[in-house]
């Protein structure tokens, strides 16, 4: 039970808890309906009959009412086509009980003079209310309650209840109406809300990555592109010239194998993270991307810290890479990232709440293995791992010492 909760995201846990909530609702309002029906039940053969058909109605709604309302959140929130046939079953259902109540009125089966009854109604209507109120227009619920209002009031005056009952009934019926409208239609729309909200977030985070990419796309071009230029017009030259027989053909190769073993290292240094990156630069930047993919970021920082080149450098990757880690993997909420230094050391803590079931014996991606080797390049170390409270934590610590030694 805890994987099954634990894997899914938080909107998909609003999503189940919301679901649950509505299936189970119908059967609990249906208990309400026993305690009036049997203390003012006249225990003859017919009203115990009826009472019994009640019932069993009651219990037909409340199954047909979890069909309704499980395709009616998916036509609601997903555009499904409208589950017509379950709307019928469940709107039948619902004016039979209802027919029940008034049969049991009519009968005298109850000892009251009919406000035993107009308890009874809600929870006979209020189930058949709840599995249809999401699947038509406002104004055609509004025009159908009233409708079912006069309906019942006018069915209870029938019946010989008094005035005061069959008023009683109209506004019972327009308070379920409401009822209903803040239960499943209020929640169907928050359910889609959080769903168009969730997307929009997926969608940030995968531009935030797309971002990345295009960044070192570029990185890559500036590296390699000028000099790929320059090695395809120096061996073409070369080509020439050794056709015609000239011996400046090995000085020309000569200077392309010079060019392609300087763009192989320029190459090295971008993968492996030697290029300077801005750690305040970095920062921001992380700040904004994960505001924009809905995620509060909280930023601790030593006032006056101030740390050598070698170490912004080292320390602006591992800002990037976490980054990235939160937006990519997990389902945070909130992110923190604090950065601590004394004489001795640097301390980069980032730290997110979107940790989910993560296994002890769980092999690191490459972005972890990349981002050790760039820290033990400066004489620094990394760990990463779950923390406390259902969290990941990465720390990343850069010795000041033996940068300023340098």
């Amino acid at each position: 039970m805890k994987g099954f909760w634990g894997k899914r995201t938080q909107a998909g846990k609003l999503d189940l808890y919301m679901r649950v909530l509505l299936y189970v609702l119908p059967w609990l309002m249906s208990l309400g309906m026993l305690t009036p029906l049997t203390q003012e039940l006249d225990h003859d053969s017919d009203s115990v009959a009826l009472a019994r058909g009640l019932i069993a109605l009651t219990v037909a709604q409340c199954a047909v009412a979890m069909h309704t309302i499980h395709h009616g959140l998916a036509h609601y929130i997903e555009g499904a086509p409208t589950p017509w046939r379950s709307a019928l079953a469940s709107l039948a259902l619902g004016g039979a009980s209802a027919g029940f109540v008034l049969a049991l009125r009519a009968t005298d089966g109850v000892r009251d003079d009919g406000s035993a009854l107009v308890g009874i109604l809600p929870y006979t209507l209020l189930t058949t209310a709840m599995s249809t109120y999401m699947l038509s227009t406002l104004r055609r619920l509004v025009l159908g309650t009233s409708v079912v209002a006069v309906l019942i009031a006018g069915a209870l005056a029938a019946t010989g209840a008094p005035a005061s009952a069959a008023v009683a009934g109209a506004v019972v019926v327009v308070v379920i109406g409401l009822i209903a409208l803040i239960t499943t239609r209020s929640s169907a729309w928050f359910m889609a809300v959080i769903r168009e909200l969730d997307k929009a977030r997926d969608v940030s985070a995968r531009l935030a990555v797309a971002e990345e990419r295009l960044r070192f796309g570029r990185d890559m071009h500036d590296v390699m592109g000028r000099n790929l230029a320059v090695i395809a017009l120096k061996s073409e030259l070369a080509v020439q010239l050794a056709r015609r027989g000239r011996p400046e053909a090995a000085d020309q190769m000569a200077e392309v194998q010079r060019i392609a073993q300087e763009s192989q290292r320029e190459v090295r240094e971008l993968v492996r993270g030697y290029r300077a990156a801005d750690l305040p630069a970095e920062l921001e930047g992380a700040r904004g991307v994960l505001s924009a993919a809905g995620i509060a970021c909280r930023m601790e920082r030593e006032a006056g810290v101030q740390l050598p080149a070698g170490v912004q450098s080292a320390l602006g990757w591992v800002v990037r890479e976490a980054t990235t880690n939160v937006l990519r993997h997990g389902d945070a909420r909130n992110c923190t990232v604090r950065l601590t230094a004394d004489g001795e050391r640097a301390v980069l803590v980032v730290e997110n709440d979107g940790a989910g079931e993560v296994s002890a014996s769980a092999t690191p991606g490459s972005g972890i293995a990349g981002l050790r080797e760039r820290l033990s390049a400066v004489g620094g170390t990394l760990r990463a791992g779950p923390a406390a409270g259902g969290r990941f934590r990465l720390t990343a610590e850069v010795p000041l010492v033996r940068e300023v030694l340098r």
